[in-house]
């Protein structure tokens, strides 16, 4: 298949290098935003958000920093707020210069670009796409030699969730080697707050916790993000940000975000429903699906799996590629949760091919 882009969400891209022909109409099943879109809240106060172009934007991102450490119960000094959790993993990056990074494939992919260009070398562990179960004794085995290890919780790309229990005897290992850990919860918002180790950092204090506002509130445009560490480590960290790295519109839609409880609720009752129905579906087609907690679903079909990722192409509906996910390496692929009538175009165009499709 030709080189294909990296990301979801750039489906123009995606078929000029394919040299295909867009359809005109395209359902992009490839990118994973809220399905129930922006909350209500930031919608109202659009129009006066105007006001804040006029200004210059708080140099440590508040009010959004304050609301994101009261929603967790941490001080404010040990959150930092950043232009998208893309940002947060560069600055990252450069706390491991020269240093060795253990990866757990396949994962998402930003971590060893942003490692490699700071000069990182990174460790690679592969595991099977279709077990849930984290290989606990070779990740333990492996941090003896390495620095940190980056963990995607739940994982992306198979929304698969890491208990609770496993990450803290990883954590004890950590403790142990000297290892610290770089815990990745993007998508922790669909599986629910209860599962987030952020109420563990106080006890790990090798621990960071890297956090989007992208995923849950529909709101990849404004670039939006945090993560939570030590006091020193964050300042650490700030050193690294170019001054005003949050915009001022950005800071005040992330603090009424995350006053949305009800607008969670309703989100993960939704992308649960809607993500069991297509993994059901999926099963009885025959395909291998993870076990996801989010608001996506990675799945491996029968026969020629490139020949799908092209026919659903063919008719508008563009998945999401593995061709850079080590492990899956373009056997799998990924389906975001969208609204009731594009789920139900997604599986009509599936029942298609899965009806006749070649077995080579």
């Amino acid at each position: 298949m030709a080189s294909l882009p990296e990301h979801g969400a750039n489906p123009a891209l995606l078929y000029r290098r394919l040299g295909m022909e867009a359809p005109a109409e395209l359902i992009d099943f490839s990118e994973n935003v809220n399905p129930l879109g922006i909350p209500r809240r930031v919608k109202e106060s659009w129009p006066a958000l105007i006001g804040s172009l006029a200004h210059y934007p708080h140099p440590d991102g508040e009010p959004f920093r304050s609301a994101a450490a009261a929603f967790h119960g941490v001080p404010p000094e040990c959150v930092m707020a950043g232009n998208g959790a893309a940002e947060l993993f560069a600055i990252l990056a450069d706390r491991y210069r020269g240093k060795r990074a253990l990866l757990i494939h396949p994962t998402f992919s930003e971590y060893r670009s942003t490692l490699e260009a700071k000069g990182a070398h990174c460790l690679d562990l592969v595991t099977d796409p279709s077990d849930p179960a984290i290989p606990l004794r070779e990740i333990m085995e492996a941090m003896e030699t390495a620095d940190v290890v980056y963990l995607c919780n739940p994982n992306n790309p198979t929304g698969v969730r890491i208990p609770e229990d496993d990450l803290l005897r990883l954590a004890g290992r950590g403790r142990e080697t000297g290892c610290e850990l770089v815990i990745d919860e993007a998508f922790m918002d669909f599986a629910g707050e209860e599962h987030s180790f952020i109420p563990h950092l106080s006890d790990h204090p090798h621990v960071t916790v890297v956090r989007s506002m992208t995923k849950m509130y529909a709101i990849p445009g404004i670039r939006l993000g945090y993560m939570i560490a030590p006091e020193e480590r964050i300042a650490e960290h700030r050193m690294s940000a170019p001054h005003w790295n949050v915009n001022g519109v950005a800071a005040r839609i992330g603090g009424s975000c995350l006053l949305e409880e009800d607008f969670r609720q309703r989100t993960i009752r939704y992308c649960t429903e809607a993500r069991e129905d297509l993994a059901a579906f999926l099963r009885q087609a025959g395909c291998r699906v993870s076990k996801s907690e989010t608001n996506y679903i990675s799945f491996r079909p029968p026969g020629n799996p490139g020949a799908l990722y092209r026919a659903m192409l063919e008719k508008g509906i563009v998945l999401r590629h593995s061709e850079n996910f080590r492990g899956m390496d373009g056997n799998w692929l990924r389906a975001g949760i969208k609204e009731k009538w594009k789920m139900d175009r997604l599986k009509e165009a599936l029942a298609g091919w899965f009806g006749g499709r070649s077995p080579l």
